[in-house]
């Protein structure tokens, strides 16, 4: 992830935006809580990915593109986040957090008080920058900072610890595997897939986002993933067909240090396909592990 300039101050107004509505420690992290402290509501009414024909026939091609992305919206003057309610609750989760992080981050604010909530006026760069301003506060804030690392050092490497610091935090797989690759001290990297149209699946899928721990880019620096990925790759083949369950396999590819083998996992949440890497010889076990029961209790074993 590009370092931002503003994430200390972000990490400072999350955290004691978690201390003072007592949500530190709180499993899984209190959103609707959050939401609450931050002054602002949800309203699950309205699903914007219901937007009404007639105002869609009037969209530019542009508009219409960037409108099939949209998951939130936040209404300042409202104080009200609209959801698109068509996604998984946890995913929603993150979503919620990603507005609260619009809301709250004072600098946006204050922007957006003096353009009167114009965001044509903003540009490109300014725009771009606040969405991974907002995409950080929902990041720390529900995986709770240091809280999550020391629940990742106890698991072992592999994409079932994932599941479970999921359901532990309430973040989709998605947000928890990029988090664990932000702050994990081993080498490991995560290839995320994705089906743009089931028309196009005899031909392959694409690579939607590749992301890798500061150790691994220190080892093997960047991999030159191909844009689309045929039925020749296995764990391509394992997504395009629609396998579940987590698959472990292994692959060679070319680094800084020359060809290299690299364990995977692979898990197919039936949105995206996910590669969890990490090379021969990494350590993989702790030595406790995270039993999460149905009342998120955590256990030690």
């Amino acid at each position: 992830m590009t370092e931002l300039h503003s994430s200390k101050d972000i990490e400072k107004i999350s955290y004691d935006i978690l201390k003072s509505c007592k949500g530190l420690g709180v499993f899984p992290t209190p959103i609707d809580t959050i939401v609450d402290y931050s002054e602002l509501i949800v309203n699950n009414q309205v699903d914007i990915s219901r937007i009404h024909d007639s105002y869609l026939s009037k969209a530019t091609n542009a508009l219409f593109k960037a409108l099939s992305k949209v998951r939130g919206l936040l209404d300042r003057r409202k104080k009200t986040i609209y959801l698109d309610l068509s996604q998984l609750p946890t995913r929603r989760n993150f979503v919620k957090l990603h507005e609260v992080g619009h809301g709250i981050l004072p600098w946006q604010a204050k922007v957006h008080d003096v353009l009167d909530d114009d965001d044509d006026s903003l540009s490109p760069y300014v725009i771009d920058e606040f969405e991974a301003e907002a995409n950080y506060f929902a990041s720390v804030t529900l995986f709770q900072h240091d809280i999550f690392i020391e629940e990742l050092k106890k698991l072992n490497l592999s994409m079932e610890s994932n599941m479970q610091l999921a359901k532990l935090f309430g973040g989709s797989i998605h947000a928890t595997l990029r988090r664990y690759i932000q702050c994990s001290p081993k080498r490991c990297a995560l290839l995320v897939l994705e089906n743009k149209s089931s028309l196009n699946s005899n031909r392959g899928c694409f690579k939607k986002a590749f992301f890798a721990s500061t150790k691994f880019i220190e080892t093997f620096g960047d991999i030159d993933w191909p844009a689309t990925f045929d039925f020749k790759w296995a764990f391509a083949s394992s997504y395009l067909i629609g396998r579940k369950g987590v698959l472990s396999d292994s692959i060679k590819l070319q680094t800084l240090n020359g060809n290299t083998e690299f364990n995977y996992q692979f898990f197919n949440n039936s949105y995206n396909g996910f590669v969890l890497l990490y090379p021969n010889g990494e350590k993989q076990r702790s030595r406790t592990n995270i039993i999460i029961t149905e009342s998120s209790s955590v256990g030690k074993v």
